[in-house]
């Protein structure tokens, strides 16, 4: 389906790149589309792109919403396929 997904930044890279995470999954994303992103922040990823950063609970809102529509699994699905790094506790 591939719709934007919150996740939480817990790296930063060279060249504006940033490592999100979310469900024990790992995605390199570019942090080009928005300004001043910070460890621990919550960021809406699309396509390998951070788009807009969110707050924690707005974040935990959204994905509550996504499971309960039924379509958080696919995601997370396409997440770890897109390229996933590997697993986070």
């Amino acid at each position: 389906m591939c719709l934007a997904i919150p996740a939480r930044v817990v790296s930063l890279d060279a060249d504006d790149m940033a490592t999100v995470a979310l469900e024990g999954i790992r995605k390199p994303v570019s942090t080009a589309l928005i300004d001043d992103v910070a460890v621990g922040e919550y960021v809406l990823v699309h396509v390998g792109f951070a788009l807009h950063k969110l707050s924690e609970e707005e974040a935990d809102r959204t994905l509550k919403l996504m499971m309960e529509a039924g379509v958080l699994a696919e995601e997370l699905e396409e997440l770890a396929a897109a390229g996933s790094t590997g697993d986070v506790p």
